[in-house]
């Protein structure tokens, strides 16, 4: 696997130094302690490099492109594959560190997951392109930002000013923050494809759509929110959604493989999605999948973009470079920024930015933090971009090829986040080593100290916390064996920041830094002082760590986990030097 990536890495560098693309600096050390704040220099461009160049952990990123093509495999009891073919990338401080496809892009002859014959079969590569189904809208939003930055638009103006051309009747009220931001009261969806005849229709059904809720009181993704962005971004602008994409993003970034209803002559590249019934289209491959942007001639906001793994790593990192990649601008950082600060902050659980989703866990892993973007599509297809570590993952299958019903891919797109946060380094903070806890899901590990305490005594350690809230360190002592366990209240301290933990609990996003601890330890004899840390069934974030621990009694030194680490009794924690 390792030699196979090496190769695609050297061929995406190739082909970027027959574009004239000049390579970009060289990275930090891969750390993920040392969260970055800014943007990269707008001149900073792809290029290949091993994990090791690059500072990251070779064994993590092999486990990321592995877990990603294990899912295009059967496993033993089950009767299809998570997926049938993917692509995947990822990068990292401008370094793509890993690079791979497996699978098929072309598998199965009907819904019922008859396969074609053997011969008839297209395996996957990294230059497949995919349908990015509403990855699309992240499309949408930048022309319509474009739109705002050139002064056409007021986002927070009401959207029905820009559409005099028709008779919208749904509008009223809602801005176009909140079409970007989902939060204008607009539904999930219409059949817009199967209850209304012609394209002009379909719209004027987008448009005539009332709110369910009050805009701007309630979250509600809604794919109706982003064909109406688009349809402001053409009529302001005069262009065709799909000239506004293609002169705004794909050309200026040199995305030569993205756009909408891809030419003919492209097929054998394309994957194969889904056998359909209803609409009767058979199996869908070239076209878009989504019925409804299919149904107004492959082009809407909220759907319609194909696209390859390669175009899209263009993209993120123009995002990461504050709006601008190889040379060209599409938008400035002040306008990305905004992409990617909360908007939502009123709706716990829904951040969002303009257009980019902020801080999901679900699919972002151990990436997640309230600056990181991402979208997924319905196809099977993810992009995650974390700022803070100015890393990205990009994750494309075909998951509905060819059943929609055949799961969910969300496993997936979390090992592909969860390996690249993890191939990051948390640096011990005293000596060669820290004591890392467990990373699994619905686990608890315990790292023990047994020590003998005399009179007031204080307890200093260094602590990193990331995780979710759900999962929780606490700090507690037993002065009784083990018998019976109490917390230990304590604080932290990092920089001008301060944790409280009076029930001697931490958790969540805590800055991606080191803290230093310190609690009080009264009462004397024999104690066992214990870290335990304890996760839920899904979902995780970078982990915890201890380091440094240290007791004193009367500012005496009593113990120093330095000089002896054989001290700690450690049941599912591990000593690690990132």
């Amino acid at each position: 696997m390792t030699a196979r990536r090496i190769v695609l890495v050297t061929t995406l560098a190739a082909a970027l130094l027959a574009a004239g693309v000049p390579a970009g600096a060289q990275g930090d050390e891969g750390r993920f302690d040392r969260p970055n704040d800014g943007f990269m220099s707008p001149q900073t461009t792809l290029r290949a490099a091993g994990p090791d160049d690059a500072g990251l952990d070779p064994d993590r990123i092999e486990a990321l492109v592995d877990a990603a093509a294990s899912y295009t495999e059967t496993p033993a009891g089950a009767t299809h594959p998570l997926y049938s073919g993917m692509t995947v990338l990822a990068a990292h401080d401008g370094a793509v560190v890993a690079e791979d496809a497996a699978g098929w892009a072309l598998r199965f002859a009907d819904g019922t997951g008859a396969e074609l014959s053997r011969d008839e079969w297209i395996p996957a590569a990294t230059d497949t392109i995919y349908d990015l189904a509403s990855v699309s809208k992240l499309f949408t939003t930048i022309v319509v930002l474009q739109q705002v930055e050139a002064g056409r638009i007021d986002l927070d103006a009401p959207a029905v000013g820009y559409l005099e051309d028709y008779a919208p009747t749904g509008l009223q009220g809602i801005t176009v923050r909140q079409l970007l931001t989902h939060t204008s009261g607009l539904v999930s969806w219409l059949p817009l494809w199967r209850d209304w005849p012609t394209p002009e229709a379909r719209i004027d059904a987008v448009l005539a759509a009332m709110p369910t809720k009050p805009p701007g009181t309630a979250y509600l993704y809604s794919d109706l929110n982003m064909i109406t962005a688009g349809l402001v971004a053409e009529e302001v602008s005069g262009q065709p959604l799909d000239v506004l994409v293609r002169e705004g993003i794909t050309e200026p970034l040199g995305m030569t493989d993205t756009g909408y209803n891809p030419p003919a002559s492209e097929l054998d590249r394309i994957a194969a999605t889904e056998f359909q019934a209803a609409p009767p289209r058979g199996m869908v491959r070239g076209e878009v999948h989504d019925e409804n942007a299919w149904s107004l001639n492959g082009v809407a906001g909220h759907a319609g973009v194909f696209g390859t793994a390669q175009d899209l790593a263009r993209l993120a990192q123009a995002i990461l470079n504050g709006g601008a990649y190889g040379g060209e601008r599409i938008l400035q950082p002040d306008t990305v920024e905004a992409m990617l600060t909360d908007e939502n902050t009123g709706f716990p659980g829904n951040a969002h930015g303009l257009g980019f989703e902020l801080n999901q866990r679900w699919y972002m892993d151990a990436l997640s933090s309230p600056s990181t973007a991402g979208h997924t599509g319905f196809t099977g297809t993810s992009m995650v971009i974390d700022p803070l570590s100015r890393s990205f993952v990009i994750l494309l299958t075909n998951r509905v090829h060819p059943s929609r019903n055949w799961g969910t891919i969300n496993p997936a797109r979390r090992a592909v986040a969860h390996q690249l946060a993890h191939a990051l380094a948390v640096d011990p903070r005293s000596g060669d080593d820290a004591w890392q806890a467990h990373e699994g899901d619905a686990t608890a590990s315990t790292l023990s100290l047994p020590v003998e305490l005399s009179g007031s005594s204080t307890l200093l350690f260094d602590l990193f916390v990331d995780t979710e809230s759900t999962d929780r360190l606490t700090l507690e002592r037993s002065t009784d064996g083990g018998a019976t366990w109490t917390p230990v209240p304590f604080t932290a301290r990092a920089g001008g920041d301060r944790v409280d933990a009076a029930d001697g609990v931490v958790s969540g996003y805590r800055g991606r830094q080191w803290w230093t601890a310190r609690a009080g330890l009264p009462g004397d004899g024999d104690t066992i002082l214990r870290w335990r840390y304890v996760t839920d069934a899904l979902y995780q974030g970078r982990g915890v760590y201890v380091d440094g621990v240290k007791v004193r009694t009367r500012g005496a030194p009593v113990f120093d986990g330095e000089r002896e680490p054989e001290r700690f009794v450690a049941d599912g924690w591990v000593r690690s030097d990132r």
